[in-house]
């Protein structure tokens, strides 16, 4: 009992690294609410069957990855590895997948068993942002640019858009004929993982990182030249209007998303910060989701980043703490109840106030705001409790004394002036 540890591939949070977290996440949520796109929360606890049917039985992720287990009930449980499943269900299941266009996003915990690495837990978190019954091309650059700005306004560096396009059902069909009879020609060539995934999942061998995998791959087929004309529009579309709007991407043909029900549009935003691990940002089209899943034919697109690889690769002024605006010096039994009932009424200014419930000397609590770096400073003694007031003044070197004023407790109108003047307005 005396060695109780984590779990291997979790991590725990603690206060100094979550002031990088919180400000990321503000940052995000900030540009989700100036896109009009409203929040959806779905249970971490799905049944087992949702993501077999959602993602693909023969996928990595429902074959190897998921954490399943039997409840009381006998039922088959799983912790959710993905978030757009889960999306899609809750919109069946309630009976809105056949409303008119929506904009969603979540954000939470996910689990996989993998090998645990930089950026990369068994339980992790995850932003996925989804548009329901959106069906054309400029949906897809919509997203595609909503990614980019999020990124972007989070200082992210050396980033890197790739693009591809996986057809309708009927280009993959056609071309995963020819490609399933190459890569039986050539079978001995591949890597074994490839060998296994021919019959099962053969689009994801394009995207092997096996070294000797990718050479050979160079002579295969390509779904681009399967598409039909409509398919090949619409990617040329796409391409134009990210042209436009100066968002420099690059073609990557042999990008593939993981998971079975991708159709058309599929990106990927990678960063030079992260090394062999690079992936940021995924997302794709699934136009077949919904309606694989009991759902009316709902088009959709959406996109998902891991959060753990945001935190490493996000500006360093986003894990600078913000300072406390003022800290309460309070010493004697009524001082500290009128420092207290202060207290909460500087917070409804939303400025970052510390009451000190020490009780220690004023010159340690003046050390502890020193320490801080405390904007301002409140003092409330036996003499400012005796007389209904307290002392305010800036706590820096330059201003130390020069902005120093004494308050009632009652008077709301001076309290307010010199917070405007000293610290609000600054």
């Amino acid at each position: 009992m005396n060695n109780l540890k984590n779990l291997r591939g979790t991590v725990d949070l603690l206060p100094d690294q979550l002031i990088k977290w919180q400000n990321v996440e503000k940052i995000i949520l900030e540009q989700l609410s100036r896109s009009s796109i409203k929040e959806i929360r779905t249970p971490i606890l799905e049944m087992t069957e949702l993501f077999i049917r959602g993602i693909g039985e023969e996928t990595d992720v429902v074959s190897k990855e998921m954490y399943t287990f039997m409840d009381r009930g006998k039922r088959s449980c799983t912790l959710r590895p993905e978030g757009t499943a889960s999306v899609a269900r809750a919109l069946i299941q309630n009976g809105i997948s056949s409303n008119t266009l929506q904009k969603l996003w979540y954000m939470g915990p996910m689990f996989r068993y993998e090998r645990p690495q930089a950026g990369r837990q068994r339980q992790f978190h995850q932003l996925g942002v989804e548009f329901i019954g959106y069906e054309s091309v400029r949906s897809d650059v919509e997203i595609i640019t909503l990614a980019w700005d999020i990124l972007g306004k989070l200082g992210i560096k050396e980033l890197n858009l790739e693009i591809n396009t996986l057809g309708d059902i009927n280009d993959r069909l056609n071309f995963q004929k020819s490609f399933i009879k190459w890569l039986e020609i050539n079978k001995n060539s591949l890597d074994l993982d490839s060998q296994r995934r021919i019959n099962k999942n053969p689009l994801r061998i394009l995207d092997s990182k096996n070294s000797q995998t990718k050479k050979v791959l160079e002579n295969a087929p390509k779904l681009f030249d399967f598409l039909s004309d409509k398919s090949h529009k619409r990617y040329t579309d796409l391409k134009k209007q990210l042209e436009f709007l100066k968002i420099p991407f690059v073609e990557n043909f042999n990008l593939v998303r993981g998971l079975d029900y991708y159709t058309h549009t599929a990106f990927e935003f990678t960063s030079g910060n992260l090394g062999s691990q690079s992936t940021v940002c995924g997302g794709g089209r699934y136009d077949n989701l919904i309606k694989q899943m009991g759902g009316p034919n709902t088009q959709a697109i959406g996109f998902a980043i891991g959060l753990e690889r945001l935190i490493l690769i996000s500006g360093k002024e986003l894990a600078v703490p913000r300072n406390t605006d003022i800290y309460i010096i309070n010493q004697g039994l009524i001082a500290e109840s009128l420092a207290m009932d202060l207290s909460r009424k500087l917070r409804n200014y939303d400025l970052l106030v510390e009451l000190d419930l020490s009780g220690d000397s004023f010159s340690k609590q003046f050390k502890k705001a020193n320490k801080l770096k405390s904007k301002s400073i409140i003092v409330i003694g036996d003499n400012e409790a005796a007389n209904n007031e307290f002392t305010i003044r800036l706590f820096d070197k330059e201003s130390f004394g020069n902005k120093e004023e004494v308050i009632s407790l009652e008077n709301d109108i001076k309290l307010e002036n010199w917070l405007n003047n000293n610290l609000l307005l600054r």
